[in-house]
């Protein structure tokens, strides 16, 4: 006989390792190459010791004069806050009561649920890692006369995604807030949401969306690295010119020469090697078509997680679905690590269970929860190149 007991058992002891590896290997294969470590992490925040340059204690001298000076290793301290990642499902007590005496069918009640929270899990922990962030997911064009919203770009909303619409400024508009997208068409970049209808006074044009509740709270992902202005994890590039990436604009058709002159700098002004290219698919699909170009084969290679990838020189070479149009990363995955509380885990009450009661429903919850940010500890080793024409 099911019970919630057995339920929750079931999340703590069967779900959560499968979970857990899933979202740690099988979101993208940039997140695979990614090192997870609960190192650095104080309380709240992620405190991070970051060298740059050289040590300074060297020179030549005489059989008989001074020794060189010492002048250690240059340090500087990253401090960010942990970023709170949740995730929840929600079972409804008839739904319990209906499958109470049939386990296969409550097993496939739960199968479902934990399928859906990994799809949305993976979509948005992916989305992140090329955020600035912020958490904007677009940019309001128009809303036309039926309600519905014209945004600059659809590539990172999806159906079934809870979001609130924002200001330019990011201060929430009355009324705008938990609408649940419910449908998108992509040669239009249109999305349609619930509630009532919305209007250009109420959203005007610039407004952006969000993730319900996440505006300034997702984790530090690649368009925060890559930027010349501004703070970086605390420090300010101004003063701290080792934190702005090598960064080409305007690139037009990719080719070897481009790609290899990039890693060529990298490895003559930081030391640098690039061991992970992610790009668009667009990207990808012009870089096919150069070394098609010049009759070069095109080589396949395998990663961890079973993800296939192009090949440049040994460096795999893989398009992401969130990675900006026309861009290309060129990284080396070693300088980054996801710095943790701990993994995945269920929010735990005082009772020790993990399904709960919603307050006034006839529904129970459950929530996945993790503490982390991303941190790269040499952004001037890493690379970005930008507008690049795509196929």
């Amino acid at each position: 006989m099911v019970t919630m007991n057995s339920a929750d058992n079931a999340l703590k002891s069967l779900y959560l390792g499968v979970v857990s590896e899933q979202l740690n290997t099988s979101v993208n294969p940039l997140l695979a190459k990614i090192k997870q470590t609960t190192q650095d992490v104080w309380g709240k925040e992620i405190r991070r010791l970051a060298q740059y340059g050289i040590n300074g204690g060297i020179g030549a001298g005489t059989e008989d004069g001074t020794l060189p000076a010492a002048a250690g290793n240059n340090y500087d301290q990253f401090v960010l806050t942990l970023k709170n990642l949740y995730g929840t499902i929600e079972i409804s007590d008839k739904a319990v009561r209906a499958s109470e005496n049939n386990v296969g069918a409550f097993v496939n009640l739960l199968n479902a649920e934990m399928e859906g929270l990994l799809k949305a899990s993976s979509f948005n922990f992916g989305r992140m890692l090329f955020g600035d962030g912020n958490g904007t997911l677009g940019k309001v064009s128009e809303v036309k006369d039926d309600g519905s919203v014209v945004l600059d770009g659809v590539k990172n909303v999806v159906e079934g995604m809870v979001i609130d619409f924002l200001s330019s400024a990011g201060a929430a508009i009355d009324g705008a807030s938990g609408r649940r997208i419910t449908s998108v068409d992509r040669a239009s970049k249109t999305i349609t949401v619930s509630g009532t209808k919305l209007t250009s006074t109420t959203v005007p044009a610039n407004s952006i969306i969000t993730v319900q509740n996440s505006y300034g709270k997702e984790i530090t992902g690649l368009k925060a690295i890559f930027s010349s202005t501004g703070k970086l994890y605390g420090l300010d590039r101004a003063t701290h010119k080792w934190l702005i990436p090598h960064m080409k604009t305007n690139v037009g058709t990719i080719s070897e020469t481009v790609i290899q002159e990039a890693i060529d700098t990298l490895e003559e002004n930081t030391g640098s090697q690039v061991n992970f290219i992610v790009c668009s698919s667009g990207v990808k699909r012009a870089y096919q078509k150069a070394l098609a170009a010049y009759k070069r084969n095109i080589d396949v290679m395998e990663l961890q997680g079973g993800y296939k990838a192009l090949s440049y020189n040994g460096i795999p070479v893989v398009s992401d679905r969130f990675c900006p149009d026309g861009t290309m990363y060129l990284l080396n995955t070693d300088d980054f690590a996801l710095h943790q509380l701990c993994d995945w885990k269920w929010l735990e009450g005082e009772d020790g269970r993990v399904i709960k009661q919603v307050a006034n429903k006839p529904v129970y919850s459950a929530t996945l929860v993790k503490y982390a940010d991303l941190v790269c500890t040499r952004p001037c080793g890493q690379a970005m190149l930008s507008g690049i024409t795509e196929a």
